[in-house]
């Protein structure tokens, strides 16, 4: 098993931050120094983090946070400022955000001690839909809800196409919801500066299809096993998708030698045993020259098809 699955698993942090543990020494496996590609046996080989052995794999937990503005989402700021985790203290168990929301952005916010799903649901694979609700300055129209279906650009690269729809246009300010399946810094709110409306508020409504309807602001709930289970499967789609275009691509490449035999013969164009050879699969037999017998002329145009 790998490392940093293993420590995710055990719920010290998300895959991606135990790989960053590894890399700075921290963690070591039977008193050696890690690295990221040891291999490790969670029955026989003693873990350490800090010169803490690694825990137990505790029960799996799944919440939903409905983040106020104001709160960032981390275990610890430079700055001072509070962390979404001050939130929820009584928890029975530590938890860690599935992604991030901007300090200012309210809404849905998941938290759990499930590493793997963590790192699938925020993985740019995925594609788990995240829907937002912004307030923003003027009168967005039609063609700025297509525009952001096809794609804004940005200083970081154009965004995939998304959902977008106008909810609701008064005279100063309007309300619109857009559907993302990426997870850039502050996202839509460039997206929107961009069309040349400032966002004055933000709210993720759902994350995965988990809203926070409901939900007051400020409290969390625990998941029920229906949204658990729906989560589990968005983060693993991916795999299972793409064992099956590979599998496909595999399928794709095998030459069919009938087909193409029948394409040149449909054409007209006359095959040599070289060629009949090729396409058939068999090793091509050695050209024998005898006296000063011309070479067959193959169309250039046909054979590059």
């Amino acid at each position: 098993m790998r490392l940093a699955k293993l420590i995710a698993q055990r719920g010290i942090a998300s895959r991606r931050k135990a790989e960053e543990l590894i890399a700075e020494g921290r963690v070591t496996v039977n008193g050696e120094m890690a690295l990221i590609t040891t291999p490790v046996d969670p029955e026989a080989d003693v873990v350490e983090i800090n010169g803490q052995r690694l825990p137990k794999e505790p029960a799996k937990a799944y919440y939903l946070l409905n983040k106020p503005g104001g709160y960032i989402t981390g275990r610890g700021d430079t700055r001072g400022r509070q962390t979404v985790l001050d939130l929820v203290k009584e928890l029975p168990v530590r938890v860690e955000p599935v992604g991030r929301l901007d300090y200012d952005t309210e809404g849905a916010l998941l938290l759990t001690n499930d590493g793997e799903m963590a790192f699938g649901l925020t993985h740019p694979s995925r594609g788990v839909e995240k829907v937002y609700r912004a307030r923003v300055e003027g009168r967005p129209m039609a063609e700025d809800m297509a525009a952001i279906e096809r794609g804004i650009p940005l200083e970081d690269g154009v965004t995939k196409p998304a959902k977008a729809r106008i909810v609701s246009r008064g005279d100063k300010s309007s309300v619109v919801e857009i559907t993302v399946t990426e997870g850039r810094n502050r996202m839509i709110r460039r997206m929107m500066s961009y069309l040349g409306h400032h966002v004055m508020d933000l709210t993720r409504m759902s994350f995965g299809g988990i809203s926070i309807e409901g939900l007051k602001l400020g409290k969390v709930r625990r998941l029920n096993e229906r949204e658990v289970a729906a989560l589990s499967k968005q983060a693993a789609r991916r795999a299972s998708r793409d064992r099956a275009k590979t599998a496909g691509a595999g399928a794709d490449k095998r030459p069919d030698s009938n087909k193409q035999s029948r394409k040149h013969a449909n054409r007209g164009d006359k095959l040599t045993n070289r060629q009949t050879d090729k396409l058939a699969g068999r090793p091509a037999a050695k050209s024998v020259t005898r006296g000063r017998a011309k070479k067959p002329r193959v169309r250039q145009d046909r054979q590059s098809e």
